[in-house]
């Protein structure tokens, strides 16, 4: 009986270790700008592992920088019904939402993850982008120093803060600059 158990260990790590591997390669495609490709070795890998948190993930990033939002959202969804709380589902859904102007449903997704983990500094950068596209440009640079006492030299919100305060002393309106992951 004990060798059976040893049988089924090893073959389920040899089913890890394939699906690590498929992981890798989709990875790498990513980076060569091979998306399309990309997200065939995602679906090959969730068709054979259907709740693998990582591959929706990182298949809705791919989705996202396809400019296919509403398809990485989708993506996102199915990762956080598995795993509620996961921060880079939160914060990817959070960014798809964001460029799609959905921006309160934005907040929500960067005020979760901030329930998880309150002193997130991407999240904070974040959720004051969002403020800041609805005009709250106080509560926006309110989030870009909360962020900056996380991390001094996070770029995100020292530029966005900059511009924000630039903003509310001009009454002007210009675009954020927004970094993905």
């Amino acid at each position: 009986m004990r060798s059976s158990k040893r049988i089924i260990s090893t073959d389920f790590k040899l089913k890890m270790m394939r699906t690590s591997s498929l992981l890798d390669e989709a990875y790498e495609l990513c980076e060569e700008g091979k998306y399309t490709l990309a997200l065939e070795y995602y679906d090959l890998i969730l068709f054979k592992h259907p709740k693998n948190t990582t591959a929706l993930i990182n298949k809705g990033v791919t989705l996202q920088t396809l400019g296919k939002h509403a398809k990485a959202i989708k993506c996102y969804d199915k990762a956080l019904e598995i795993e509620k709380n996961n921060m880079d589902a939160l914060l990817n859904k959070g960014s798809a939402l964001h460029t799609l102007e959905r921006y309160h449903d934005a907040i929500d997704c960067y005020d979760a993850a901030l329930k998880v983990q309150p002193k997130y500094a991407l999240a904070i950068a974040y959720k004051g982008l969002s403020l800041g596209e609805l005009g709250l440009r106080k509560d926006a640079i309110k989030c870009f120093n909360a962020a900056l006492k996380i991390d001094k030299k996070f770029d995100l919100a020292l530029n966005n803060k900059t511009i924000a305060m630039e903003l509310l002393k001009n009454n002007t309106k210009i675009k954020p600059k927004f970094i993905r992951n």
